[in-house]
Protein backbone atom coordinates (compact mmCIF):
# COMPACT_ATOMS: atom_id res chain seq x y z
CA UNK A 1 0.00 0.00 0.00
CA UNK A 2 1.36 3.42 -0.99
CA UNK A 3 2.11 5.86 1.82
CA UNK A 4 1.67 9.58 1.32
CA UNK A 5 2.79 12.66 3.21
CA UNK A 6 0.26 14.33 5.45
CA UNK A 7 -0.63 18.00 4.97
CA UNK A 8 1.87 18.90 7.70
CA UNK A 9 4.62 16.83 6.07
CA UNK A 10 3.95 18.46 2.68
CA UNK A 11 4.24 21.86 4.37
CA UNK A 12 7.53 20.75 5.97
CA UNK A 13 8.81 19.65 2.55
CA UNK A 14 7.91 23.07 1.14
CA UNK A 15 9.80 24.83 3.93
CA UNK A 16 12.76 22.48 3.39
CA UNK A 17 12.96 23.41 -0.29
CA UNK A 18 12.67 27.10 0.53
CA UNK A 19 15.54 26.80 3.01
CA UNK A 20 17.55 24.66 0.57
CA UNK A 21 17.09 27.25 -2.17
CA UNK A 22 18.55 29.96 0.08
CA UNK A 23 21.46 27.76 1.13
CA UNK A 24 22.24 26.63 -2.42
CA UNK A 25 21.87 30.21 -3.61
CA UNK A 26 24.55 31.36 -1.16
CA UNK A 27 26.82 28.43 -1.99
CA UNK A 28 26.55 28.87 -5.76
CA UNK A 29 26.17 32.67 -5.58
CA UNK A 30 22.71 32.70 -7.12
CA UNK A 31 20.54 35.72 -6.38
CA UNK A 32 16.82 35.41 -5.62
CA UNK A 33 15.91 36.76 -9.08
CA UNK A 34 18.05 34.09 -10.74
CA UNK A 35 16.00 31.31 -9.13
CA UNK A 36 13.29 32.08 -11.64
CA UNK A 37 15.64 30.96 -14.40
CA UNK A 38 16.28 27.33 -13.41
CA UNK A 39 12.71 26.18 -13.73
CA UNK A 40 11.76 23.43 -11.34
CA UNK A 41 8.86 22.28 -9.26
CA UNK A 42 8.43 19.77 -6.46
CA UNK A 43 5.68 17.16 -6.30
CA UNK A 44 4.87 14.57 -3.69
CA UNK A 45 3.77 11.03 -4.47
CA UNK A 46 0.05 11.84 -4.58
CA UNK A 47 0.65 14.18 -7.52
CA UNK A 48 3.15 12.16 -9.55
CA UNK A 49 2.62 10.51 -12.90
CA UNK A 50 3.39 6.80 -13.08
CA UNK A 51 6.77 7.35 -14.80
CA UNK A 52 7.80 9.78 -12.03
CA UNK A 53 7.62 7.11 -9.33
CA UNK A 54 10.96 5.45 -8.63
CA UNK A 55 11.44 2.54 -6.26
CA UNK A 56 14.49 2.67 -4.02
CA UNK A 57 14.97 6.45 -4.15
CA UNK A 58 14.03 9.30 -1.86
CA UNK A 59 13.49 11.55 -4.87
CA UNK A 60 13.56 11.28 -8.63
CA UNK A 61 14.48 14.15 -10.95
CA UNK A 62 12.64 14.40 -14.27
CA UNK A 63 13.38 16.83 -17.09
CA UNK A 64 10.63 18.06 -19.40
CA UNK A 65 10.99 19.94 -22.67
CA UNK A 66 8.28 22.25 -23.98
CA UNK A 67 8.28 23.63 -27.48
CA UNK A 68 6.07 26.27 -28.96
CA UNK A 69 4.86 24.91 -32.29
CA UNK A 70 5.15 28.34 -33.93
CA UNK A 71 8.78 28.76 -32.87
CA UNK A 72 10.00 25.46 -34.30
CA UNK A 73 12.74 23.39 -32.66
CA UNK A 74 14.71 26.39 -31.34
CA UNK A 75 11.85 27.80 -29.27
CA UNK A 76 10.50 26.53 -26.01
CA UNK A 77 12.04 25.73 -22.67
CA UNK A 78 12.69 22.89 -20.28
CA UNK A 79 12.06 22.47 -16.59
CA UNK A 80 12.81 19.91 -13.90
CA UNK A 81 10.39 18.16 -11.63
CA UNK A 82 11.66 16.91 -8.28
CA UNK A 83 9.48 13.91 -7.50
CA UNK A 84 9.48 13.09 -3.81
CA UNK A 85 8.92 9.43 -2.98
CA UNK A 86 6.88 9.86 0.20
CA UNK A 87 6.76 6.21 1.24
CA UNK A 88 10.50 5.65 0.89
CA UNK A 89 11.25 8.78 2.94
CA UNK A 90 8.74 7.90 5.66
CA UNK A 91 10.02 4.31 5.80
CA UNK A 92 13.59 5.56 6.30
CA UNK A 93 12.53 7.72 9.23
CA UNK A 94 10.44 4.97 10.84
CA UNK A 95 12.89 2.12 10.29
CA UNK A 96 15.88 4.10 11.48
CA UNK A 97 14.51 3.68 15.00
CA UNK A 98 14.04 7.41 15.52
CA UNK A 99 17.66 8.38 14.99
CA UNK A 100 16.86 9.97 11.61
CA UNK A 101 14.35 12.82 11.77
CA UNK A 102 12.09 13.86 8.89
CA UNK A 103 13.01 17.57 8.79
CA UNK A 104 16.80 17.15 8.35
CA UNK A 105 16.31 14.27 5.92
CA UNK A 106 13.98 16.44 3.80
CA UNK A 107 16.50 19.29 3.91
CA UNK A 108 19.26 16.94 2.74
CA UNK A 109 17.06 15.67 -0.10
CA UNK A 110 16.05 19.22 -1.09
CA UNK A 111 19.63 20.49 -1.19
CA UNK A 112 20.80 17.38 -3.05
CA UNK A 113 18.15 17.73 -5.77
CA UNK A 114 18.68 21.48 -6.14
CA UNK A 115 22.43 20.90 -6.56
CA UNK A 116 21.55 18.55 -9.44
CA UNK A 117 19.28 21.18 -11.02
CA UNK A 118 21.93 23.91 -10.71
CA UNK A 119 24.69 21.69 -12.12
CA UNK A 120 22.53 20.60 -15.06
CA UNK A 121 21.46 24.18 -15.77
CA UNK A 122 25.07 25.37 -15.73
CA UNK A 123 26.27 22.51 -17.92
CA UNK A 124 28.44 21.12 -15.12
CA UNK A 125 26.57 17.81 -15.24
CA UNK A 126 24.75 15.98 -18.01
CA UNK A 127 21.18 14.96 -17.25
CA UNK A 128 21.25 12.50 -20.17
CA UNK A 129 24.65 10.99 -19.36
CA UNK A 130 25.20 7.24 -19.64
CA UNK A 131 24.80 5.27 -16.41
CA UNK A 132 28.57 5.10 -15.75
CA UNK A 133 28.80 8.91 -15.79
CA UNK A 134 25.68 9.26 -13.66
CA UNK A 135 27.39 7.40 -10.80
CA UNK A 136 30.26 9.90 -10.87
CA UNK A 137 27.81 12.80 -11.00
CA UNK A 138 25.93 11.37 -8.04
CA UNK A 139 29.14 11.23 -5.97
CA UNK A 140 29.97 14.85 -6.90
CA UNK A 141 26.49 15.96 -5.89
CA UNK A 142 26.72 14.06 -2.57
CA UNK A 143 30.08 15.75 -1.86
CA UNK A 144 28.75 19.24 -2.74
CA UNK A 145 25.60 18.62 -0.66
CA UNK A 146 27.68 17.62 2.37
CA UNK A 147 29.96 20.66 1.95
CA UNK A 148 26.97 22.96 1.56
CA UNK A 149 25.22 21.62 4.67
CA UNK A 150 28.29 21.08 6.87
CA UNK A 151 28.31 24.62 8.34
CA UNK A 152 24.90 23.92 9.88
CA UNK A 153 25.38 22.91 13.50
CA UNK A 154 22.18 20.93 13.94
CA UNK A 155 22.88 17.52 15.53
CA UNK A 156 19.98 15.87 13.67
CA UNK A 157 21.29 17.18 10.34
CA UNK A 158 24.81 16.07 11.25
CA UNK A 159 23.46 12.56 11.79
CA UNK A 160 21.97 12.56 8.27
CA UNK A 161 25.27 13.89 6.87
CA UNK A 162 27.18 11.17 8.72
CA UNK A 163 24.95 8.53 7.17
CA UNK A 164 25.65 9.86 3.69
CA UNK A 165 29.37 10.47 4.37
CA UNK A 166 30.16 6.89 5.03
CA UNK A 167 30.21 4.10 2.50
CA UNK A 168 26.61 3.27 3.33
CA UNK A 169 23.48 5.24 2.62
CA UNK A 170 20.46 5.79 4.84
CA UNK A 171 18.57 3.34 2.64
CA UNK A 172 21.12 0.67 3.49
CA UNK A 173 20.61 1.30 7.20
CA UNK A 174 16.87 0.90 7.14
CA UNK A 175 16.24 -2.11 4.94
Amino acid sequence: MERYFTTEQISLAGRSFSQAEKMAGRYFRIGPAEWREPRYDVKTLAFLEKHEVREGAFAHLCKYQFRNESEGTDGGFHFYRICLQDGRILDAVERAHSFIRLAPLLLYIAVHELVHVIRFERGEGNFDAPDEEKLGEEEKVHRITRNLLKPATDPDLNLVLDCFSNRYRIGDLVQ
